[in-house]
């Protein structure tokens, strides 16, 4: 926990996730959109992971925007007819698919086909099934395409949960358990230091509406606070959604992430979260982690209530994290909302921006 005291220019930059100096330049040896220091933290963090060279690391960086883009576009081309995609260990790209023809377009959009037996609406159907039971605390509900599963986690904290694993048992191998240790919570604890409110968060992208700078930020955050050091609370979605909008009062709102080290990451696009995809987030307690999307279309159930949509990752997570960017490279992509046992969960950043017609800068 941080309690010291700092300066006003000193804690605005720890209270933000989004960086007060200009953005490094890549050059030819980085990876296309990372910074390098960005590069560093996620080629280190994915050598370590899985047991590889850090050339090789390199190597599968640069595979993977390519293989998003990929996957989503063939998942997109086919509807129903695929079941969800990810990336494999070696970053390329998969598609889940129920029959042979949709495979060989798969095969020839140079994506992997997988053959699986449920569909996308078999397992939403699962889903919304175990949603519409009465929330237990401490539990999430998420799609994991690499095993074309539902996935319900249950941590130690949960009380009362027999209805819900009953139903769990009862839809068969569209879901499966998976019991964690300790408790899910956001990412945020009452009594942290910001300047005002008596609580720290991170900010987590820097965004403007008719020549006015926001900032997009967990909507748990701007519930709690109505004024931040960097401006005032201007709406917040929390339960159910976690983002809301702080008005940037500040006079500096560019587009880039601190990275903790007097670097920056720009963050020139926002973008949609793939399984598989090695990711970084920024925070103010954590600082940079780095690590790879597990689940998406995630529902967390916090003591404070559901928030549905989430993105898994496993990349750390502390409090005081909250409302810190996730994102892959240049791209941004969530909000970091909330934490379990060695997993951390985001709202995806594309919806904040829509909800409140903000652009990033």
């Amino acid at each position: 926990m941080r309690r010291t005291a700092r300066s006003a220019t000193t804690l605005l930059a720890a209270a933000a996730a989004i960086g007060f100096f200009s953005p490094v330049s890549a050059t030819a040896t980085t990876i296309d959109g990372y910074s390098p220091s960005v590069q560093r933290d996620a080629v280190a963090s994915l050598a370590a992971e899985a047991g590889i060279s850090e050339s090789a690391a390199v190597s599968l960086l640069r595979t993977q925007a390519a293989s998003v883009g990929t996957v989503q576009q063939v998942t997109a081309a086919l509807g129903a007819r695929a079941a969800g995609g990810y990336l494999d260990a070696a970053a390329k790209p998969v598609v889940n698919v129920l029959d042979r023809a949709a495979a060989d377009q798969v095969t020839a959009a140079g994506a992997q086909a997988k053959l699986v037996k449920h569909s996308s609406a078999a397992l939403t159907s699962a889903q919304d099934t175990l949603q519409a039971l009465p929330a237990v605390a401490h539990t999430s509900i998420g799609l994991d395409p690499t095993t074309n599963q539902i996935v319900l986690t249950v941590a130690d904290a949960a009380k009362g949960t027999d209805a819900l694993l009953k139903a769990a048992g009862s839809l068969g191998d569209r879901v499966r358990v998976e019991r964690v240790a300790g408790e899910m919570h956001t990412a945020i604890y009452n009594g942290e230091a910001i300047a005002g409110g008596g609580t720290r968060c991170s900010v987590g992208f820097n965004t403007n509406r008719g020549g006015q700078n926001y900032i997009v930020d967990a909507g748990h955050c701007t519930r709690a606070v109505s004024q931040w050091n960097v401006g005032p609370s201007q709406g917040s979605s929390f339960p159910t959604n976690d983002y809301g909008l702080i008005r940037n009062t500040t006079g500096s709102a560019p587009g880039a992430v601190t990275l903790w080290n007097g670097s920056t990451q720009r963050i020139s696009s926002a973008g949609t979260a793939t399984v598989g995809q090695r990711i970084s987030k920024s925070g103010s307690t954590t600082n940079l982690t780095s690590g790879s999307v597990q689940r998406l279309n995630v529902t967390v159930n916090y003591a404070e209530g559901s928030v549905y949509q989430l993105i898994q990752t496993n990349a750390l997570v502390n409090p005081g994290d909250s409302g810190g960017c996730l994102f892959a490279g240049s791209v941004g992509l969530g909000i970091t909302s909330g934490k379990g046992s060695g997993t951390s969960y985001f709202q995806p950043v594309g919806e904040a921006l829509s909800a409140y017609g903000v652009s990033l800068n």
